[in-house]
């Protein structure tokens, strides 16, 4: 009780003393306050407060803090001072139980308010996933296994065959590695089939793309023989297609076969479409009987166009008349699944409707359609024109036959063209009189088939070169169809001809502004503009026309000639290179290309390419005569011998390639076969005054005693042509003095002058040749002219490499030298 404090009536109020100052809680003047900044710069500030402790043993501490903490607060006593020491005993600080709960109410003493924790930081990292673990291994193959399938997809869907095969092989690699992984971490049982499937199939696929036909048959046999795929039987058809390309027809039955045996009933169209491969196989195999069983099977199930064409096909190759008439009629009548025309005609009156209409009649599905309607009119095309003398008596009667029935089909629009067709099989067979009749007919059908059958007349009559009928026809053509661009190319044509160019591009111009890819009327138009020296649009409108047409050789060719007109010769070499580069067995390109380059001086590349126009056209005059100049330019005579001995094979009446023949052997240093050339010469062309001269010049040479024969035939024959010249300058003086009118005195004038002029001539020849009364002298250089020249051009010396040096004669050779002159 002693330790109880009873309030005194006379004490002051519980709250007095609650607005009372205390100067220790004053922070204005903290910065006066000598405690406090000793206590900032020194580390006594940053320790935690020291208490004050009685010493005692703990029990009685904590007896003590028990009692003191249930002691009651009397006003008289005010707050209680936590830590201070009064009296000169340090009493502790009251111990409660919330140290034990994990509290310390000193680690928040002086901090501010945080209910949210921002102060301690930002959150520590989350944990790394560890990837060495055989699951994380597992996943990252699986996931690289499958980025290598679809990139070796991609490659070969961008045509780069090789490498989507290397991407194939390097999933298969992959897809093993995971295996052996998984068989490592003992989850042996969770194999992913479908991966190892998808690996194995692509890797057969690019093997089939890239033909290596051994290596996808036994990608897909492990397929197959693995029973743990389901439908892999499936993958037969393609085996069977490798078979097929491999031409082992029977292996490829036998597949076929084998996967129609494993598909259900209820995949009808892929069993539909295995039916059809096996039909062209037994066509392949010239079973024609199986192949129609297959054929006629499909008819019955699911029928379809490219099937009844093979069947037609089929009863053509055994001669069936009634049958291929029958299938004829079931082509006509396969269903095309198509929507008519007329639902892509847009009403006047629903402007939404406009739009739709619009925005479908030429959308992706609407190309589908026009595609199968396009391919359905090239079969039965084809077909009529195929089995039309097959199955009647008469070629005219079976396309009669064949046009019946397809006016009563849905393909009415086909029958004029069966008639055209019928008209250019007339043409074909060379029967033109039946051509014009049959076209003619057309004259009072429509207008398209009307325009299209004058435009077939005035070709045809263009080609027989009967302009007249052409141009007439040409108009025909015209006015039935103003837009038809044919028809005004055809015109062009007519007036070119003529030699009215400026009108025939007028023509060729509203032909391309009626079809501006009418390739006939761009081409025209670059002629047409060479024609009249306006060379830069000419070569405007063949560049033109090689943007459509990249591959055309004439048109490459018109532009290098035009670059060539236009001395740009560098653009007409690249031109005919890339020529070439699109025909390289043409002889008159490469000769062409040959001639630029020996324009240009480079004589190599000349030579290379007239040697590869030889090659391909070994009768070609300017190339052989070129290889031979070019031989004898390089010394190498004997090369040049072959090309002018072909020369005189193609040209035997011209007798300067004998004469080139003989020259090579002369320059080449074979006198004997020069002189034996010459004389073969002579026997076939006995009046040749240059085979003459050198045969006199080389007995002369050679010493021979024919020399004096082949003089007096020289002598002779220059003697008779020097006449026959005489006659025919007379006859023109003569012929040109009758058509004059002039006196006597001025006529005789001129025979004076010609008989002056004659005698002149005759013994400026006859002083050269040997006179009656003259002696007889051994050198007939004298008297006769053998004075000739080389039709090889004159003979290039050799460099005298091998000559002897000449001894020089000493100046000092008779004196004596002194003593002073020798060495000490």
């Amino acid at each position: 009780m002693e330790h109880v404090h009873l309030a005194a009536l006379d004490e002051e109020d519980l709250y007095s003393g609650y607005n009372d100052y205390n100067p220790t809680y004053d922070t204005e003047e903290l910065e006066n306050d000598a405690a406090f900044q000793q206590a900032l710069r020194t580390s006594h500030g940053r320790r935690p407060p020291v208490t004050a402790k009685i010493p005692s043993t703990a029990s009685g501490t904590r007896s003590f803090v028990n009692m003191a903490a249930r002691v009651p607060l009397s006003s008289s006593m005010g707050r209680p001072a936590t830590g201070a020491i009064s009296d000169g005993i340090s009493v502790a600080r009251p111990m409660t139980a919330v140290r034990a709960a994990g509290y310390s109410s000193s680690a928040y003493r002086g901090s501010a308010f945080d209910p949210l924790g921002q102060s301690r930081g930002p959150a520590a990292p989350l944990e790394t996933k560890n990837e060495d673990t055989p699951e994380e291994k597992v996943k990252n193959l699986e996931k690289t296994v499958n980025e290598l399938i679809e990139e070796s997809c991609i490659a070969n869907g961008r045509g780069d065959l090789q490498l989507a095969l290397e991407k194939a092989k390097e999933a298969g690699r992959k897809e093993r590695m995971l295996v052996r992984q998984r068989e490592q971490s003992a989850s042996a049982d969770h194999i992913n089939l479908d991966l190892t499937y998808s690996v194995l199939f692509n890797l057969a696929s690019q093997y089939a793309a890239n033909d290596m036909y051994a290596e996808a048959l036994n990608t897909y046999q492990v397929i197959v023989k693995n029973k743990m795929f389901n439908n892999a039987g499936r993958l037969k058809v393609n085996m069977a297609n490798i078979y097929f390309k491999q031409r082992n027809y029977p292996k490829a039955i036998k597949f076929y076969r084998m996967a129609l045996d494993q598909i259900s009933s209820s995949h009808k169209e892929m069993r539909i479409k295995i039916m059809q491969n096996i039909g062209v196989v037994f066509v392949k195999m010239g079973q024609y009987s199986d192949a129609i069983t297959s054929f006629e099977h499909i008819m019955s199930e699911s029928p379809n166009l490219k099937t009844s064409f093979n069947l037609i096909l089929c009863y053509f190759a055994i001669g069936d008349r009634e049958k291929m008439k029958k299938s004829f009629q079931k082509l006509i009548m396969v269903p095309l699944g198509i929507d008519e025309d007329d639902k892509y005609i847009p009403p006047n009156d629903d402007a939404h409707m406009n739009l739709v209409i619009e925005a479908i009649k030429n959308d992706p599905l609407r190309q589908m359609e026009r595609e199968r309607k396009a391919m359905a009119e090239r079969f039965i095309m084809t077909a009529a024109k195929l089995i039309a003398p097959a199955i009647e008596t008469s070629f005219a009667a079976g396309y009669d036959w064949c046009v019946e029935m397809v006016k009563a089909s849905q393909y009415v629009e086909l029958a004029n063209d069966l008639e055209i067709n019928k008209a250019i099989t007339y043409l074909r067979q060379r029967d033109f009189n039946q051509a014009v009749e049959t076209l003619k007919m057309f004259e009072k059908k429509d207008s398209r088939v009307k325009s299209a059958a004058a435009t077939n007349l005035s070709f045809l009559y263009f080609l027989e070169n009967d302009f007249g009928l052409a141009d007439r026809y040409a108009d025909l053509a015209m006015i039935a169809d103003r837009y038809n661009p044919a028809a005004l190319t055809n015109k062009g044509n007519c007036v070119f001809a003529r030699c009215d160019y400026e009108k025939a591009a007028e023509f060729y111009k509203e032909a391309l502004r009626n079809d501006s890819s009418f390739t006939e009327a761009l081409y025209n138009l670059g002629l047409t503009y060479k024609k009249l020296n306006r060379l830069e649009e000419a070569l405007d409108y063949f560049l033109k026309l090689h943007a459509i047409m990249r591959n055309n050789a004439q048109v490459m060719y018109q532009i290098a000639n035009l670059y060539e007109t236009l001395e740009d010769l560098p653009q007409a070499i690249e031109w005919l290179m890339q020529l070439i580069s699109v025909s390289p067995t043409d002889p008159q390109a490469l000769a062409k290309l040959g001639d630029l380059y020996d324009s240009e001086g480079d004589k190599s590349q000349a030579f290379q390419y007239y040697y590869e126009s030889f090659r391909y056209f070994p009768s070609n005059i300017e190339g052989i005569e070129w290889l031979g100049a070019y031989y004898i330019d390089t010394q190498f005579c004997e090369k040049a011998i072959q090309y002018f001995e072909r020369a005189a094979l193609i040209q035997p009446t011209q007798v300067k390639w004998r004469l080139m023949v003989a020259s090579c052997y002369r320059r080449s240093g074979n006198y004997q076969k020069a002189l034996e050339t010459y004389k073969d010469i002579h026997r076939k062309f006995p009046e040749n005054i240059e085979c003459l001269r050198f045969l006199v010049r080389l007995c002369t040479d050679m010493g021979l005693k024919e020399v004096q024969e082949y003089a007096t035939r020289l002598k002779k024959i220059e003697k008779q042509k020097e006449i026959r010249e005489q006659r025919v300058k007379s006859g023109r003086d003569g012929s040109a003095r009758g058509r004059r009118e002039g006196s006597a005195g001025s006529e005789n004038g001129q025979n004076c002058h010609v008989s002056s002029a004659k005698g002149e001539r005759m013994s400026s020849k006859l002083k050269m040749l040997p006179g009656v009364n003259d002696p007889y002298e051994t050198s007939p250089n004298k008297d006769i002219d053998a004075s000739y020249v080389d039709p090889l051009g004159p003979q290039i010396e050799r460099p005298k490499t091998a000559a002897r040096k000449r001894i020089e004669e000493d100046e000092f050779a008779d004196e004596e030298l002194g003593d002073d002159l020798l060495p000490e």
